[in-house]
């Protein structure tokens, strides 16, 4: 009578039990995360009702079963980071009821082409294996497609005018052996937020019409025989964030406007054939004066910029009462808004914001600008910061992201120091989240997710949040969330911190040791709350040691009213497939092994993917009344 069966996470090794495949109610299996070797049973899906199917992240070698689908409802097949090899079974090709599919970092190879023809699924991910041909040979009629990722295989031949969709948000052709031109209907993809076509072999002229693209966050031509001049009308796009268009045969001028796209954080135009002056405005303020001669010295290399990178921000002193004063400030107008004494004036007990082990948070105000507030983070303890200290506040200083507090200044002397961030008008993610509906949740979840994406998938070298947990989030009025980031050396590193910290994952316990995977257990951590209500610290989960574990069983439960947060059980009817995906990313994100946890890159990818999708959770999960 077994349907459901979820044992990911753990430690399990040796083969898949052969005797799964004659289950006949068996309809979700979950095995991710594991240690499993050896072969997916041959017969498996033949005798079952699949429904779900995740056996990622294991170390499973040969070939993907033919009878996965005889149910005729297997609408979730999850099989990436894996050793498998060989084609896809052609019984796949046909399974209409399949909606999700993730086979990458595998071995696979053959022909693609019977796969272009499945009407539901909204997310297909074959990166990284050996699959060959042509993608353009063929009609594709993948009416649902939202996010399709083809990168790192080994397709040639042209690219498809369409992918059968103009819901697509996210295309992904990167690292391939495409030729020819970019489609001009490319511009037609109205919901399309990330392109790259990054190391192909395409040619001819940028299209004017993926300006029309007016969603497009990242734009990523790079590495590619493109040539003409890059379109005026890339100054159009609203959102635009990311633009690399280097490594190809690009000439003329760079558009003038391009400088005053306000979203614009990071541009990559080098080794290209431009000439010219750089736009004195917006993103290109922050190339560096080597940067500049490089451009009117050997117009080939053009320049690369990214906000992290950059110039120098000048150093003044300034002298008064309490002595001889560094300021920086990372924006030029707040140099001349911001003063030593607006600094110092703000340390007064009514400024108070918050107080930390490493120093005090003020609110403070500028003299000159009435309306100009900002906050300031008094450093306790000079003596202990290394010499390497002030020259990494230079380069947080370059930090800037819609979803990240900006570090705007620093200033310091032999008595002080201080660092002056944006003032953000707004509570904390923990002092507001338990009144919130789930629309404002799913927001900031983005928000969140954007944040990291940046960071560890945009910044080099990349950026560690250290302590990812609500305290951290900043909300404003919009529901916008703003992370707060804390340079390295302010960040509480010793046992007792860790220990007190309810947010922090099992590796860094045990060795101290922060990096990207630790920062995604914290986002996890996060997600199940947004979803149940319920924190890390809290003493409400029974037989289960942690909230991980609890957020396990009641996933495997399968029943949402049983673990959804009340607020929010109102809208679970209309939302139920966002919330379970949403779960289910948050599990991957909180797996015991840190090598099981998602990217960032891939991390947003699957939040937005399931933040954006209608209801195709099957009716037979059973999930109580009145879910």
């Amino acid at each position: 009578n077994l349907e459901i069966l979820h044992l990911f996470s753990n430690k399990f090794s040796g083969k898949i039990p052969s005797s799964m495949s004659s289950l006949p109610r068996l309809q979700v299996l979950q095995l991710w995360a594991n240690k499993f070797s050896g072969e997916i049973p041959e017969d498996l899906g033949k005798q079952n009702n699949l429904t779900v199917l995740d056996l990622s992240t294991n170390s499973l070698t040969g070939k993907i079963p033919q009878g996965l689908c005889n149910s005729g409802n297997l609408f979730k097949l999850i099989l990436f980071s894996n050793s498998l090899e060989g084609e896809i079974p052609k019984s796949l090709s046909t399974c209409n009821s399949l909606h999700r599919v993730r086979l990458q970092d595998n071995n696979l190879s053959g022909d693609f082409l019977e796969f272009t023809k499945l009407p539901l699924v909204y997310f297909l991910d074959i990166s990284s294996n050996n699959f060959s041909g042509r993608i353009d040979s063929r009609k594709w009629e993948m009416n649902s497609l939202q996010m399709l990722n083809l990168a790192r295989n080994k397709f040639f031949g042209g690219l498809p005018d369409s992918f059968g969709s103009e819901q697509l948000e996210n295309l992904d052709l990167s690292g391939n052996d495409l030729s020819g031109a970019i489609p001009r209907r490319y511009g037609r993809l109205s919901e399309l937020m990330q392109l790259n076509l990054r190391g192909n072999k395409l040619s001819g002229e940028i299209p004017d019409e993926l300006s029309s693209c007016k969603k497009l966050v990242s734009l990523d031509l790079s590495e590619n025989q493109l040539s003409g001049q890059i379109p005026v009308s890339f100054s159009e796009m609203p959102v635009l964030g990311q633009l690399d268009l280097s490594y190809n045969q690009l000439s003329g001028e760079i558009p003038i406007n391009l400088g005053k796209v306000e979203s614009l954080v990071e541009v990559n135009i080098s080794h290209n054939h431009f000439h010219g002056n750089l736009p004195s405005t917006g993103a290109f303020l922050a190339i560096n004066a080597s940067a500049v001669a490089v451009v009117f010295s050997f117009a080939v290399f053009g320049i690369f910029l990214i906000l992290r990178g950059g110039k120098n921000f000048e150093l003044k002193r300034v002298e008064n009462e309490d002595g001889i004063w560094e300021l920086q400030f990372f924006h030029s107008k707040l140099s001349k808004l911001i003063t030593i004494d607006d600094i110092l004036f703000s340390k007064k007990e009514e400024n108070v914001i918050s107080r930390g082990k490493k120093g005090v948070l003020y609110k403070g105000k500028s003299i000159l600008l009435s309306d100009m507030q900002f906050m300031v983070k008094e450093i306790n303890d000079l003596n202990s910061i290394p010499s390497n200290f002030w020259p990494e506040v230079s380069e947080f200083g370059k930090v800037k992201h819609p979803n990240i507090v900006k570090l705007i200044g620093m200033c310091r002397s032999d008595k002080g120091g201080f660092l002056v961030y944006e003032h953000v008008e707004g509570k904390d993610l923990s002092e507001i989240l338990r009144n919130l509906s789930w629309e404002r949740r799913r927001k900031i979840a983005i928000g969140i997710a954007k944040a990291l994406r940046y960071l560890h998938g945009y910044c080099s070298p990349s950026i560690i949040v250290g302590h990812m947990s609500p305290e951290k989030i900043l909300v404003d009025g919009k529901d916008e969330p703003r992370l707060r980031l804390s340079l390295p050396d302010l960040l509480c590193i010793d046992t007792k911190c860790f220990i007190s910290s309810a947010y922090v994952a099992p590796e860094t316990r045990d060795s101290n040791d922060i990096n990207e995977k630790s920062d995604m257990y914290g986002f996890g951590l996060i997600l199940i709350e947004l979803l149940t209500g319920k924190a890390p610290g809290d003493r409400e989960f029974g037989v289960h040691e942690s909230i991980v574990e609890w957020a396990r069983y009641c996933y495997s439960d399968c029943h949402l009213d049983t673990w959804i947060d009340e607020m929010i059980k109102a809208e679970a009817l209309m939302n139920q497939n966002e919330i379970v995906e949403t779960m289910n990313l948050a599990l991957h994100c909180t797996a015991t092994d840190p090598k099981a946890r998602p990217c960032a890159i891939d991390m947003f990818k699957t939040l937005n993917s399931a933040l954006r999708t209608s209801s195709c959770v099957s009716s037979s999960l059973n999930f109580s009344s009145p879910f």
